[in-house]
């Protein structure tokens, strides 16, 4: 062979020896981890049907559901009393029909629509849209004839129009008057009436002004007559927080309102008033004379319309009153009132809107009580009379789903099993507390705010409901069940198959004792989609911890917010895992008071103990690099672990972190009380513990957690002369995931930082 042939040869094999590496294989792994990674953040794409979204007909129990678009829709016509699944339309009759008037075949193989709306009461013939064509369809005939188009203006009419609001409660968005003749809405700090037959404006109110404006967002409008309840709010004296500009031209400040006001800060008034919508008069609504930090419209107008009722409460937030309104003089009468030691509102501020049902048939209410220390129903007149106890048991319910009086029955969901306390199931109980039973039956969420594909609906008539439920283990399905419970039939099955491409093996539940060696903590536990029990892995733990929601995902696809990278971060090499410690909601009261007057002690130690239970029984997870990260109430106790257990915690990434514990006076009682308290909760006075590697991760525009926060957080480690980074994201709000291409950068810097100090 020649001498310049060897050459090459011998540069050849050295060059596979090159990439054939071990480093070359590590980098080629990650490549291929990394994708995986980027995979599982889309999770919930993978998964296909298990889910449908019923229109019901005009008999009140049948309804229709679209499936299969855009390329092959079908629409279903379901009769739950034939206990019939029926396709609506003939697709190819239809397509048939359609083609000469559209001038060519209609898209896709399906039907062209999947809306639709009956146009007549007997519901003989449907209009739809295709190709920006409106079309009208004779069901007996399949006769079609073009449809006028609405103009531009007259459909913009009949849709709410949505206005900035000051604070960061949410914006205000229109309110349909029950008549379907006006929408009332909020511009320049004023009501303004919107007409939606011709689109003109009428002037409610005309005292609104800056940091004192009219609030539409609870507006409730009464059954019959011109009136409707609303809100004012006086925002006068609040603190306000400097949101900066950085990247205009010059550097702008905007001072904007702090959804939370620290301890013995002044706080929004909110004050309600019923407004004559002819003559413009004002009614203010009597509240009395202790100050109250929330007033609350949700109960509503009695049926007849001649009381409004409303909630009261409390600054320290454990005491209630509902009240019921006189709409002519605006006087008020206390209808009940509900007082606990600690709080009465533990979760989100959203619980007030099941505390309370209608009875409009009989005049009775049913009220959501914590009293005996499990949320359970109660019965009362309108006079606040006590009528009886309708649920009781160690197990919290829910919320109302549906009541039928006619037949006696209240239908409502609750966490009756408390072998599986997390898993909701529906329930129902006769008026007289009578023949309380369990209506479903397979283990998992059958209801469930934190994925709201998972919500019982009860047909009109009450006489049937739909049920979607899945656990993180087992995929969603939709049954058809007689309110009885009885099943009918299934109508959807989620399809799996593309998750093959994921490699997903189901994620382990896990029941662990709290530090205090007796309570049943539960979470959820995540491996890489290659796992090897004979490895050893980097441990994440995806921490919330705050005692307003419980974060621990429940249903098949229920990964977002605060839980949503623990499946995507496994998939980087790392065991991740999720809990819920004591101190958080959907346990009891007890379980909840732990962080009554002790925000930031119990906390911890509840997750260091989890921590150590399951690496006994899995020697595969590597306690020598353990990571922690979490967001708002999560950056707090990410910051708190590695100061309370730095021999425990190695890396720490705590994204828009309160410094000294969130708003607090609802969980501590009044400073005045319990000042001690409150200190041993700050974060500041332990920043000399710090010893691991801690990235602090803040958007400059956020005034939910301000920037403040993390700035001194920062001084602390500073005169601590504690290493620590930090990231700030400019123009980013609180809710950094939802921000684009910064709140991906958000998710990356995450990623790079585990990925470079925990080494999987």
């Amino acid at each position: 062979m020649h001498r310049t042939q060897l050459t090459l040869v011998f540069l050849f094999v050295f060059g596979l020896g090159v990439f054939a590496s071990p480093g070359f294989a590590q980098e080629a792994e990650q490549s291929a981890r990394e994708a995986m990674y980027y995979r599982y953040l889309e999770f919930a794409s993978y998964v296909k049907g298990g889910s449908i979204e019923p229109h019901w007909m005009a008999d009140g129990s049948s309804f229709w559901y679209a499936e299969g678009a855009p390329d092959n829709t079908v629409i279903y016509k379901v009769d739950p009393k034939a206990n019939t699944k029926t396709p609506l339309f003939d697709t190819a009759r239809l397509r048939q029909a359609l083609t000469p008037t559209l001038g060519h075949e209609p898209p896709y193989k399906g039907l062209p629509f999947e809306e639709f709306t009956f146009v007549d009461e007997n519901e003989t013939a449907v209009s739809f849209t295709v190709e920006d064509k409106v079309f009208v369809l004779l069901l007996d005939s399949y006769a079609i004839t073009r449809a006028p188009i609405p103009s531009e203006e007259k459909k913009m009419r009949q849709v709410p129009r949505v206005t900035r609001n000051p604070s960061s409660w949410g914006d205000f968005t229109e309110v349909l008057s029950p008549d379907r003749r006006w929408f009332v809405g909020v511009k320049d700090n004023n009501l303004w009436l919107r007409s939606t037959s011709d689109g003109r404006s009428i002037q409610l109110t005309t005292d609104g002004i800056k940091d004192y404006w009219w609030d539409n967002s609870e507006a409730k409008w009464a059954p019959s007559g011109p009136k409707l309840a609303v809100t004012k709010v006086d925002f006068r004296g609040v603190r306000k927080v400097p949101i900066v500009h950085y990247l205009k031209p010059r550097e702008e400040v905007e001072w904007v309102y702090y959804d939370y006001a620290k301890p013995g800060e002044r706080i929004p008034r909110i004050e309600p008033f019923i407004m004559d919508i002819r003559s413009k008069r004002q009614i203010r609504i009597e509240t009395g004379k202790e100050p109250a930090a929330w007033i609350d419209l949700r109960p509503g107008w009695r049926p007849d319309g001649s009381e409004l009722f409303l909630l009261r409460m409390n600054r320290e937030g454990n005491k209630l009153d509902l009240l019921a309104a006189d709409p002519q003089s605006g006087a008020t009468r206390v209808v009940l009132t509900e007082t606990q030691k600690t709080f009465l509102i533990g979760a989100e501020w959203s619980l007030l809107e099941r505390l309370f049902t209608w009875l409009p048939n009989t005049e009775k209410f049913i009220w959501l009580s914590e009293r005996d220390g499990w949320n359970h129903l109660y019965l009362y007149d309108y006079d606040g009379n006590l009528i009886r106890r309708l649920t009781a048991g160690a197990f919290p319910v829910g919320r109302v789903v549906a009541v039928d009086e006619k037949a006696g029955w209240v239908y409502f969901t609750a966490h009756g099993d408390q072998r599986r306390p997390y898993d909701t199931h529906l329930y129902r109980v006769n008026l007289d507390g009578q023949r309380f039973r369990k209506l479903t039956e397979a283990t998992g969420q059958h209801d469930t705010r934190r994925d709201p594909s998972h919500t019982i609906r009860f047909s009109p008539s009450k006489e049937f409901f739909l049920d979607t439920h899945s656990t993180v283990t087992r995929p969603p399905v939709v049954e058809l069940r007689r309110a009885d419970g009885k099943l009918l039939q299934t109508l959807s099955k989620a399809r799996i198959d593309d998750l093959t491409e994921l490699k997903w093996k189901p994620p382990e539940e896990f029941v662990v004792k709290a530090a205090d060696g007796k309570t049943d903590l539960w979470g959820v536990l995540f491996k890489p989609y290659d796992f090897d029990a004979k490895k050893k892995y980097s441990v994440i733990e995806v921490i919330y911890g705050g005692p307003k929601v419980s974060v621990v995902p429940n249903t098949f696809t229920g990964y977002k917010n605060y839980n949503g990278q623990a499946p995507a971060l496994a998939q980087l090499g790392f065991i991740t895992f999720i809990l819920d410690g004591r101190g958080t909601p959907e346990r009891g009261k007890a379980f909840q008071d732990v962080v009554y007057g002790n925000l930031g002690r119990h906390e911890i130690p509840d997750h260091v103990a989890a921590l150590k239970q399951l690496a006994e029984e899995r020697p595969y997870m590597d306690l020598s690099r353990v990571g922690i990260v979490g967001h708002s109430w999560g950056g707090y106790f990410t910051v708190r672990a590695m100061l309370l257990a730095p021999h425990v915690y190695h890396v720490g990434i705590a994204s828009a972190s309160p410094a000294e514990g969130g708003p607090l006076t609802f969980y501590m009682g009044l400073l005045r009380d319990n000042k001690e308290a409150y200190e041993y909760a700050s974060n500041l006075r332990l920043a000399d513990n710090l010893k691991g590697k801690l990235l602090l991760i803040h958007g400059t525009s956020d005034n939910v957690v301000p920037l403040s926060d993390t700035m001194k957080m920062a001084e602390a480690f500073i005169q601590a002369n504690k290493p620590f980074d930090l990231i700030l994201i400019p123009e980013i709000g609180h809710r950094s995931w939802r921000a684009g291409k910064s709140g991906t950068y958000w998710r990356e810097a995450i990623r790079r930082y585990f990925q470079e100090h925990l080494k999987p």
